[in-house]
């Protein structure tokens, strides 16, 4: 039998690591790109974030290493990142042998809550002058993602709102019991409809007062009646207190039907991961990305749980970070409004945005409803529809209404002559009297543009397109990242989190995007993601390292 030979193996050797820790450590590694990327940038202002006394703090290039990576690698907790900063080589090689526990990262994390939004802009601008993207086309979606607040400690508008109306009802109810001098002093406040909680307090101390003013009680039928109306005041004060509580929760609220005790920003919204299938309501926020090439170029953190409210937000939002719109603009249904139709055509965006019958009306055997208004034959020249019973529908007058955002809409009323008798009434409307339809011709007109841009082979390529872009990315970062719920409670915070996540999204993004390129034996250098960095930036456009004598040569 021959004799086996093992390697020496030492456990408690003097040196386990070389000289140079990054000797292990692959020229391709992505680890070496978020290095560079993070050296490269002007970290003027986060100086700013420190005091000039105390104890020398962790270099702010270190942390955001770090935290970046550990972001790529699904890691979003401070304390597995610190765990990471002791065990892995790629980690430790960032930190330079540093070892901040998860406070000191999670302090770092909140102290650049504001800034980090700015680098995130800024890595975006290197891949638009690298040629990753162009800035020029935007596909916007959105989804909904869980909040760290307890999903069982809600408060909710309706339900607020008719509380608040049976306590003014008990308080009202109340008022009428006070004396007849205090009742003609705050006869101007009962006759409102509405009391304020400082008015209540005020009236109490008013009634407080009347009372210590008269005579002492000498029959016990006066004593009884003292005690009876010290404990009116009581009441009222109490009545007060609460009064005030449901007025603080409904401005808490805002325009929101809904929100968390333990994450007042969060709204309480329908999610797609219902494990149980009950339609329950969760807190959350509704997450808004833009992406081109499949990297995210803007992201907006919205409070409402509808899509519509949020596209000329987003597209302010990306106005103010690129100072510039897009050219193109491309979208589902959900952002399909006269309102939204509109913006995108004075702003000068062409618009490849759905509505909500689009789809519809593609399919090869569609036909409307005979009896919806869409199916109603129009003579325009005397401004007047026929029914289906050949009745005409005169004009009767416009009607205007508003969206939750303010914007004021515009329809057209018909009606019809005589509905009484018509043997197709019940298929036709269902309501007492004559029909009465209504028509938004500018919607119409908006939506007729949208079909023919959708329509054509331009449209057929951003429709295609637009299924790989944000619904793919959201599918990567929900699963293959596995980021499903936020970590931080507060609208700030939680916009803090995510500019983290973007900025390392994109960072891995970048480096699959590399490595494809190198394996198809495209110009990218396989001898290390350092040296695409320095080549691609020309002298004219750069934004990193612009003193670099390297680049300068």
């Amino acid at each position: 039998m021959s004799k086996v030979h093992f390697r020496e193996y030492n456990p408690n050797q003097l040196i386990l690591f070389p000289q140079r820790i990054d000797e292990d450590i692959a020229e391709n590694a992505p680890v070496r790109l978020v290095s560079a990327m993070v050296d490269a940038l002007k970290l003027e202002d986060f100086k700013k974030l420190y005091r000039e006394r105390g104890r020398s703090p962790y270099h702010p290039k270190m942390m955001l290493k770090a935290i970046i990576y550990g972001y790529m690698n699904n890691l979003y907790s401070c304390r597995k990142i610190e765990e990471a900063l002791k065990r892995d080589i790629h980690f430790i090689w960032l930190a330079g042998y540093e070892k901040p526990d998860f406070n000191t990262i999670n302090r770092f994390r909140n102290r650049v809550k504001e800034d980090i939004n700015r680098v995130f802009t800024e890595l975006v601008l290197w891949l638009a002058q690298s040629g990753y993207i162009t800035l020029d086309v935007e596909y916007i979606d959105g989804t909904k993602i869980e909040s760290k607040a307890n999903k069982f400690t809600f408060v909710w508008r309706k339900s607020t709102e008719s509380n608040r109306d049976r306590l003014m009802r008990k308080i009202k109810a109340l008022l009428q019991q006070i004396d007849e001098s205090i009742a003609q002093e705050n006869a101007e406040q009962e006759g409102g409809q509405t009391f304020t909680p400082s008015d209540l307090r005020n009236i109490a101390a008013n009634w407080k007062r009347h009372l210590e003013e008269d005579p002492a009680p000498k029959t016990e039928e006066e004593k009884k009646q003292r005690k009876e109306h010290r404990k009116k005041i009581k009441q009222l004060e109490a009545h007060a207190d609460k009064l005030d509580e449901y007025d603080e929760k409904l401005r808490i609220m805002g325009d929101r039907n809904s929100y968390s005790k333990t994450d007042q920003d969060a709204t309480f919204m329908h999610m797609k991961e219902d494990a149980m299938n009950d339609g329950l309501t969760k807190p959350g926020y509704n997450l808004q990305i833009a992406t081109e090439n499949q990297f995210i170029v803007d992201f907006g953190l919205f409070q409402n749980p509808g899509d519509t409210l949020t596209m000329i937000p987003f597209y302010k939002s990306f106005l103010s970070r690129y100072g510039k719109l897009p050219q193109v603009g491309v979208a589902d249904s959900g952002y399909g409004s006269e309102e939204n139709y509109r913006f995108m055509e004075e702003a000068g965006i062409e618009a490849f945005v759905k509505y909500n019958r689009f789809h519809r009306e593609q399919r090869k055997n569609y036909e409307p409803d005979p009896f919806s208004q869409q199916a109603f034959y129009y003579n325009a020249s005397e401004d007047y529809y026929v029914c289906p019973m050949g009745q005409h529908m005169e004009r009767i007058g416009t009607v205007t209404s508003h969206t939750e955002s303010g914007y004021e809409t515009e329809s057209v009323r018909y009606k019809a002559q005589r509905c009484e008798g018509c043997p197709l009434r019940g298929c036709c409307h269902k309501a007492q009297g004559d029909r009465i339809i209504e028509v938004n011709y500018r919607l119409a007109e908006y939506r007729r543009k949208a079909r023919e841009r959708l329509t054509s082979e331009e449209g057929l390529e951003h429709r295609k397109r637009r299924c790989i872009e944000p619904e793919a990315v959201f599918g990567q970062i929900k699963y293959d990242m596995a980021y499903k719920r936020f970590r931080h409670v507060g609208l700030d915070k939680v916009k803090m989190d995510f500019a983290f996540f973007a900025i390392g999204f994109n960072l891995k993004k970048l480096c699959s995007k590399m490595a494809k390129q190198a394996r198809n034996g495209g110009n990218t250098p396989q001898s290390g993601l350092l040296c695409l960095v320095f080549r691609i930036i020309r002298p004219e456009i750069r934004i990193f390292w612009p003193d670099c004598p390297k680049m300068a040569a």
